[in-house]
C-alpha cells in the first residue's frame, strides 16, 4: 500500500514529523547558542575565544579549498 503511493502524499504523512524534528533541532542550537555566548560573556578571555572561532573558520575552509577528504571507516 506504502509503495503505491505518490511522492506528495508521503510528504504530507510525513509533514508534521518533519515540522516538530525541524524545530526541536532549532530549540536545541538556540539554547546551545545561548549558553555559549553567556560563557564567553562570562570568562575573562573573550577575544582569544573569538579568534580562535575565526582561525578555525578559516582552516576549514582553506582545507575544503584545496580539496582535503577525511578518511573513511571500513571499506
Amino acid at each position: 500500500m506504502v509503495a503505491s503511493t505518490s511522492v506528495w502524499q508521503r510528504f504530507i504523512i510525513l509533514l508534521p514529523a518533519i515540522v516538530i524534528s525541524i524545530a526541536l533541532v532549532a530549540a536545541v542550537l538556540m539554547l546551545l547558542g545561548r549558553a555559549f555566548v553567556e560563557n564567553v560573556r562570562d570568562s575573562g578571555h573573550q577575544r582569544l575565544i573569538y579568534a580562535g572561532l575565526v582561525v578555525l573558520a578559516v582552516f576549514i575552509g582553506v582545507m575544503t579549498y584545496i580539496g582535503v577528504e577525511l578518511p573513511r571507516e571500513g571499506g
